[in-house]
């Protein structure tokens, strides 16, 4: 029994929503790479959906905003490594900027819930509106503020390749609204059958085992084609391990070069190659200023008489003014320079800082040879009779530049990286988890050296062929047939995701339209209005 005029502590039904929220962004954490937990991701939204019931869309938006953090936080813990240890920055200014960042991506989590509960208000279930909003919003950070579409809930199947093959078609918004839909039709039967009044969810229930049923088939399907006749590509990518901390000192530069030499002489052994690749900037210098260590690079693609891939900074003039470049050079097995790429999509804060006119206060987290400039041409890099499309260090994670380089003729992607900033964090593996929906995508192999690691090649269905252990140096050889650039994907683009977000807007006009007509009726009739809170 109380005490009379002992006040109790706030009720833990208080807190609950909130809990409920944290849950799910734990769950969602799991689902991903190195916890590799991916069939957490089919129930790691129903704690959301249970806290959403019943609240106001305002209060959605909060709860989406609280399991978004979480679990962004959980997944991006790494950015603190790249900030402090790599970037120089004091604990107490690396941790404001991972929250900041895990914050952003979170809006878009609070967004959806949002979305969710309007549409609820107006008798839109949850079965067709959350699928919708959660892939709108998805679509809308890949490209909003230069876009980071990282871990979306669909890379966390990238292991299950019946899944995953109709991102041939819908890209990997498709794989997250079937996810989406699926955590919505488990928590309404579980609630139904827990005895809530919530009606059973039958429809949405047939509608999900006919997508499932239709979305295996379909994977199925493709992973039983055999693919086109083609010549077969022998490659060797080449892990150097070289450490971050000496990787541009000009006192290292002949170690560097030792040690990617002899991996590659090591490479040709095993293999007659008809393309080595090196990872990004594993040529320190200016390779095009023709010096001592440009002649080696040459030299070695003589001796082993094969096509050589390198990363190497570049420059060119712009305007009279000098650009520095993020590129990758193809050297012929004569030693000659086939062709250069250049990297498009740089890296924020990284390779460049934004608006530098009004923050020239901000210095890049990368020292060394000053901000870089966008690429500003795709084109494919020919070894011999295969075009190589090359998508330097984070642009595989985008899905239009790896588009991009298919369509304008590559038939084979290489992802040249240095994920050594990571340290030995889970953010390599989720990198190389969303460059193999590049290879599903596009229906095209996808090779990828780097410079710690992960190192791996992947076929055109994303079967990840092999993985190198991080931080260590090592060979990897094999065999890619070169693509047929066969996919709707290629043709049509995220035209799945700009419909799901079409819908939105149009459901959104439809109640806002809606709530105008109640309120006009209300006030006719000097009523109070049903819908007085506005979110």
């Amino acid at each position: 029994m109380n005490r009379p005029g002992l006040r109790l502590p706030l009720h833990f039904s208080a807190f609950r929503p909130a809990l409920l929220a944290i849950f799910s962004g734990l769950l969602i954490t799991l689902a991903f790479p190195k916890a590799d937990l991916s069939f957490l991701a089919w129930i790691a939204l129903i704690p959301l959906l249970t806290a959403l019931e019943g609240q106001s869309p305002r209060n959605a938006f909060k709860l989406g905003l609280v399991c978004g953090s979480v679990a962004y936080a959980g997944l991006l813990y790494w950015v603190i490594i790249v900030m402090t240890e790599y970037g120089h920055l004091p604990l107490y200014a690396g941790i404001p900027l991972w929250l900041l960042l895990s914050g952003w991506l979170a809006l878009f989590y609070g967004a959806a819930a949002w979305a969710t509960a309007l549409g609820e208000r107006f008798g839109i279930k949850s079965a067709l509106m959350l699928p919708l909003a959660w892939v709108a919003a998805d679509y809308l950070r890949s490209f909003l503020l230069t876009g980071f579409p990282w871990t979306m809930l669909g890379h966390s199947q990238y292991r299950l390749l019946p899944l995953i093959q109709l991102s041939d078609i819908t890209g990997v918004f498709g794989i997250t609204a079937l996810i989406v839909l699926a955590n919505v039709v488990l928590y309404r039967i579980i609630r139904a059958l827990a005895g809530a009044e919530i009606p059973y969810p039958a429809k949405s229930a047939v509608l999900l085992v006919l997508a499932l049923t239709a979305t295996l088939g379909y994977g199925f399907m493709r992973l039983n084609t055999p693919p086109p006749p083609s010549a077969p590509l022998n490659v060797a990518l080449i892990q150097g391990n070289i450490d971050q901390s000496v990787k541009w000192s000009p006192a290292f530069r002949e170690t560097t070069l030792d040690i990617y030499t002899n991996l590659s002489r090591q490479a040709a052994a095993r293999i007659q190659p008809g393309l080595i690749v090196w990872p990004e900037s594993a040529a320190p210098f200016f390779f095009q200023e023709n010096s001592p260590a440009s002649d080696r690079i040459r030299t070695l693609s003589r001796e082993l008489n094969t096509h050589l891939l390198f990363g190497s900074p570049a420059m060119e003039l712009r305007n009279n003014r000098p650009a520095n470049l993020n590129s990758a050079f193809l050297l012929g097995p004569d030693g000659s320079e086939r062709g250069r790429s250049d990297k498009v999509h740089l890296v924020p804060f990284g390779e460049y800082v934004p608006l530098a006119r009004l923050l020239p206060f901000v210095n890049k987290l990368v020292h060394g040879i000053g901000d870089f400039a966008p690429g500003q041409e795709i084109k494919p890099l020919n070894a011999a009779d295969t075009p190589l499309g090359v998508l330097v260090c984070y642009e595989a994670i985008f899905p239009e530049l790896a588009r991009a380089h298919v369509n304008s003729g590559s038939r084979v992607l290489v992802n040249i990286t240095n994920d050594a900033w990571f340290g030995r964090s889970s953010a390599p593996y989720q990198h190389l988890s969303m460059a193999a929906f590049r290879a599903v995508e596009t229906r095209t192999p996808l090779v990828r050296a780097a410079n710690t690691g992960i190192t791996s090649i992947i076929d055109q269905n994303g079967h990840i062929k092999g993985m190198t252990s991080l931080f260590r140096e090592a060979v990897m050889v094999g065999e890619v047939r070169p693509g047929s650039s066969s996919s709707l994907y290629l043709k049509i683009g995220d035209l799945f995701a700009q419909g799901c977000l079409g819908l939105i807007l149009l459901l959104a006009a439809a109640a806002g339209f809606r709530l105008k007509q109640t309120t006009q009726t209300a006030t006719n009739r000097n009523e109070k209005p049903d819908h007085q809170e506005l979110p």
